[in-house]
């Protein structure tokens, strides 16, 4: 029978690759470069944003909360703008703990990926067989959730490929070592 646990080898060696793949990307690439915009007047922007003291969070403006939606005064903040989603992080870079986090993402989706190869492959499968299962499910994994960010909080859907690009090296790579590895 077999188990996830017989695939340890193939779950790290791809999380490990995943993430030196993604720090690539966003190291060497240039095509995330034009992913964000700068303010009109940065100082200013980030002036008026101190002066609020916000706690790091997700924010909305307009922000309607319990209001109504429809209430004309809700409407006509939305029709006069801006309009703006907005994430505040703590200050400092903090590199360190979102390399880790991104690390262990990568495990969770690799043990994921294995558990579900595990259900629908045999031992005995062939490396297309793997590479082609464990290919869409983790171009699935790391592509298909941003895109509900152009959908709903504005990112742009050029954006939104670039991400897609992105899932099919990781995709590319997860689905290589897990087909070479296989049991």
């Amino acid at each position: 029978m077999l188990t996830i646990t017989l695939l340890w080898l193939p779950i790290l060696l791809s999380a490990v690759a995943v993430w030196i793949v993604s720090a690539l990307v966003w190291t060497v690439m240039p095509h995330h470069k034009s992913d964000y915009a700068a303010f009109t007047d940065e100082d200013k922007a980030r002036a008026a944003i101190k002066e609020q003291n916000l706690k790091p969070g997700l924010y909305s403006m307009p922000f309607a909360g319990s209001q109504d939606m429809n209430s004309p005064e809700v409407k006509q903040k939305w029709i006069e703008g801006p309009v703006a989603f907005v994430t505040v992080l703590p200050n400092g870079l903090a590199m360190g703990k979102k390399l880790i986090l991104s690390f262990i993402q990568n495990v969770i989706v690799a043990i994921l990926i294995a558990y579900i190869a595990t259900f629908t492959l045999t031992a005995d499968s062939h490396y297309m067989e793997v590479f082609r299962l464990v290919f869409i499910v983790t171009w699935l994994a790391y592509g298909a959730a941003f895109v509900q960010d152009a959908v709903w909080f504005g990112r742009g859907w050029s954006v939104i490929v670039k991400f897609f690009f992105d899932a099919l090296l990781y995709a590319s790579v997860t689905a290589g070592i897990f087909g070479w590895l296989w049991v």
